[in-house]
């Protein structure tokens, strides 16, 4: 990918805070009192734009192993018993996930991202987790210096500096992937980028979502033409913003064609390429 964050994936993908005779000792301990659990995971990264930069929600590990340190919102996928329980779909465990947070987030967009199962990702058992990318428009205002119930929004360059948060297991990889996913298909898809804003939103506003996601300046006048150009795109809603402080903007609604022909790419719309 050509950034720091990509660059640390490898060597932070598969980390471990402790040794393997302790690793023995807590997973005996663990399976003496049933508290291991045998089954798919689904984890969630959950992208919002945060004080104009892209931003991903995390929550601190309260248990071992790699407690403390900060992981995706996951859980087991409920899969039922017998003939007649059902359990639950991969994308209703995903929605459940994200409810669990208890942060009452607005889920604007959900995808499957891919399934992780190396060998290595878990230090205690064999994990397999489907992982889903999802955006919210409406980010929870979490209290200043305080987290609630372990979890916070991070800035996503704020993984990149050296004293970046400790993640957990191989999430930093996830986290890797899934931004790789958002920053390609919002060259293609304008129904993803929309998904970062409460409708109706304007073209700066939106504009703006391209800038975060991409990390760079976008060309106005390129932006404005392109988005404008796509057929079904932007239905006018006949209102204005006048909140912005300059010339009124309209205000539009998602219409019903979201593709791209062709891609808006970011070698085109940066103003300078950013590092």
């Amino acid at each position: 990918m050509g950034s720091a964050l990509g660059e640390r994936r490898s060597e932070l993908a598969y980390t471990d805070s402790y040794g393997e005779a302790e690793d023995q000792d807590h997973l005996a301990a663990a399976v003496q009192k049933r508290l291991l659990r045998f089954g798919p995971t689904v984890e969630v990264v959950l992208f919002a734009i945060v004080a104009g930069q892209l931003s991903l929600l995390l929550a601190q590990r309260a248990e071992r192993p790699e407690e403390g340190k900060w992981a995706l919102p996951g859980d087991f996928v409920a899969l039922g018993a017998g003939f007649s329980g059902y359990g639950e779909g991969l994308e209703e465990a995903a929605d459940r996930v994200l409810a669990k947070t208890g942060l009452g987030i607005p889920r604007g967009y959900l995808e499957q991202l891919r399934t992780y199962g190396d060998p290595k990702r878990h230090p205690l058992v064999r994990a397999f987790s489907i992982a889903y990318l999802a955006t919210t428009p409406k980010p929870p205002v979490l209290p200043s210096g305080a987290d609630q119930a372990g979890t916070r929004f991070f800035a996503v360059r704020d993984l990149e500096r050296a004293k970046a948060p400790r993640v957990a297991f191989d999430h930093y990889a996830i986290v890797v992937d899934a931004l790789e996913r958002v920053r390609g298909k919002l060259e293609w898809e304008g129904g993803l980028a929309v998904s970062f804003l409460d409708e109706p939103f304007t073209i700066p506003g939106l504009r703006r979502v391209y800038e975060a996601v991409w990390g760079g300046p976008v060309h106005r006048g390129d932006f404005g033409r392109k988005v404008r150009s796509v057929e079904g795109f932007l239905v006018p809603t006949g209102e204005y913003d006048s909140k912005t402080g300059g010339p009124r903007a309209t205000l539009y609604r998602l219409g019903p064609n979201t593709r791209f022909r062709p891609p808006m790419t970011r070698e085109a719309m940066f103003v300078t390429k950013p590092p």
